[in-house]
């Protein structure tokens, strides 16, 4: 393991003190050395910290609060810190010699150039920040928090140092109390795997899940609330409604979000012009039936109960981490339907989505899974004139979750309707499919599949669905993904290898002066992912009247660019 001891302003130099013998006595002892302090910091390390914490100012696809400049800048700088002293130690084995004290001139024009440096790249971020901002529509900017953020990196690097140097002296006292019985290749071995291993199973047993056990204890209790304005319905078109087969109490938050609200009759008989009908919403919580398939079961007994079989259009849509269900996706799909529909849902997780990303990726698939299959169970016995039209939905991990009923782009064309799929994370399978097998020349940020005969992707549907001028009959599945969507673009594969997205000519939101770096980019788009909602509509994880256009195409309900623009405005004012 390297030793991060070049350059270190406190404690002698190893060559300082040398013992030398004498014809006339004995070899004398060597001064005893005196202890390091804690956060003691070496000059190789300083000059690599300051060149990634100053790079980490480069803009990614969102906006940064000065907390979160704080953050990424801690975390990069702790990053070159750790491969400054790798480089210094690796030519110091070359140069076959020992680390020394530098000189104080060096440090002196460390100081300089690195407070020069700073200056700059903060002054380049804060420009940068402006321009996102500006690109995006975004007014908020906290001054305090943007002067705050060089102490929160100090704080984050710090942090991070002490929890590297903690686990070295582990390892180096793992180490020495082996070699009594070992070899010291093998203690340094050995100790070097009890090492990793601990660490591996503190962060993912003790850390990870003492912090899901604890999310999941602080959401099942919310689960058991209802929002403030929400009802149990008085209609028997809805879960939880007069002589519905899954009790309101059972439904959760969401769920009772989801059947409590929507629109009325009026006012999609308002939009269309034409009488309405009441839209059908079934959903089943996690208290409703004991797992995914109980519970998908027992929504679709309640959709027949309801009569949503009976309608013309019939959407299946899979949830995102607690149970939430798009208002603005359902509401777009009642709207553009005349209320003639049913849509139904089931939950399968209390956490948020981005707690699910880590840790029920397998609940999602299971659940979008067991509700296409009991959903198309039942469809697929109707008779064929008398089904309704099947569509499938999903918004962010209820994409992933939705996939799983499929196994590739023809099966969707022979078993739905149309399928509308937003804001899809990175490691969809079928998505990866389709963008990696897209065709030669087009944008990962909108590739052309199969030159669009059922797949589709577009970063705007009110401005046009590529490739223009190419039949598009049967079934449509369409991808909504905004160039400066973090949840559609990270991925691990960032730490070490630049995505065609980046390297391609950018989205219409996202700055021409971002650019990929190892380490860098990575945490910079990691630092997106919470935020990911906190900007206007049509930008970064936020879909909502894009929904409209969206179902339109999928639908092909030939409504006029009016009366698009009117339900635009309408959905927009949803959330």
């Amino acid at each position: 393991m390297a030793r991060d001891t070049a350059g270190a302003p406190a404690g002698p130099s190893p060559d300082e003190h040398p013992a030398v013998a004498t014809a006339e006595g004995p070899q004398p002892s060597p001064e005893p050395r005196r202890p390091r302090k804690l956060l003691y910091l070496t000059l190789p390390g300083c000059w690599g910290g300051l060149i990634f914490g100053c790079l980490s100012f480069t803009p990614s696809l969102l906006p940064r609060g000065g907390v979160i400049q704080g953050v990424v800048f801690g975390i990069t700088a702790a990053i070159g810190y750790g491969l400054g002293v790798w480089a210094a130690s690796i030519w110091r084995a070359f140069a076959d010699r020992e680390p020394r004290q530098p000189r104080r001139r060096a440090w002196l024009t460390f100081f300089i150039a690195g407070a020069a440096l700073y200056v700059v790249g903060f002054a380049l971020g804060q420009y940068w920040q402006y321009e996102i901002r500006k690109l995006m529509g975004v007014t908020e900017y906290d001054i305090p928090l943007v002067v705050a953020s060089p102490f929160i990196a100090a704080a984050v690097f710090c942090l991070l140092l002490l929890i590297g140097r903690g686990l070295r002296g582990l390892y180096r006292w793992l180490a020495k109390l082996l070699n009594r019985w070992i070899g010291p290749r093998a203690a340094r071995g050995v100790g070097w795997i009890v090492v990793v291993g601990l660490t591996y199973l503190v962060i993912s047993g003790l850390l990870l899940q003492g912090f899901v056990n604890v999310m999941n204890a602080a959401y099942g209790t919310r689960d058991t609330t209802t929002a403030e304005g929400v009802h149990q319905p008085t209609t028997s078109l809805r879960s939880g409604g007069p002589g519905s087969l899954i009790p309101w109490n059972t439904l959760g938050y969401q769920g009772r979000n989801f059947v409590g609200k929507g629109p009325s009759v009026s006012d999609i008989g308002n939009f269309t012009g034409h009488p309405a009908m009441e839209p059908i919403r079934i959903y089943a919580g996690l208290a409703s039936a004991n797992g995914a398939e109980a519970q998908a079961s027992l929504a679709v007994k309640d959709l027949q109960r309801a009569g949503g079989f009976q309608r013309k259009n019939l959407l299946v849509v899979t949830t995102t981490g607690s149970g939430w269900v798009d208002p603005a996706l359902v509401d777009s799909f009642e709207y553009l339907s005349g209320g003639d529909c049913a849509t139904v849902a089931i939950q399968y997780s209390y956490l948020p989505s981005w707690v699910s990303y880590l840790v029920d990726q397998a609940k999602a698939l299971a659940a979008g899974r067991a509700l296409f299959d009991a959903v198309y169970g039942a469809w697929a016995k109707i008779p064929q004139g008398q089904r309704p039209k099947l569509y499938i939905a999903g918004e962010s991990l209820g994409t992933f979750g939705a996939e799983a009923a499929f196994t590739g782009a023809n099966d969707m064309a022979n078993t739905t309707s149309g399928i509308l799929f937003a804001g899809p994370p990175n490691f969809n399978t079928l998505w990866t499919q389709f963008t990696t097998d897209r065709q030669a020349g087009s944008p990962e940020i909108q590739p052309i599949y199969q030159n669009g005969q059922i797949v589709r992707f577009t970063n705007d549907s009110s401005t046009g669905i590529p490739p223009q001028g190419q039949p598009w009959t049967g079934t449509r599945v369409l991808y909504l993904q905004h160039p400066s969507d973090p949840i559609v673009w990270w991925s691990p594969h960032l730490i070490f290898s630049q995505p065609d997205w980046i390297s391609q000519p950018p989205g219409k939101d996202v700055l021409k002066t971002m650019f990929w770096m190892p380490f860098i980019t990575f945490w910079q788009v990691t630092a997106d992912l919470p935020f990911s909602t906190g900007v206007p509509d049509g930008h970064g994880h936020r879909y909502s009247a894009e929904y409209v256009d969206g179902f339109n195409a999928v639908m092909r309900t030939g409504l006029t660019s009016q009366q698009l623009a009117s339900l635009r405005t309408t959905i927009g004012k949803v959330r």
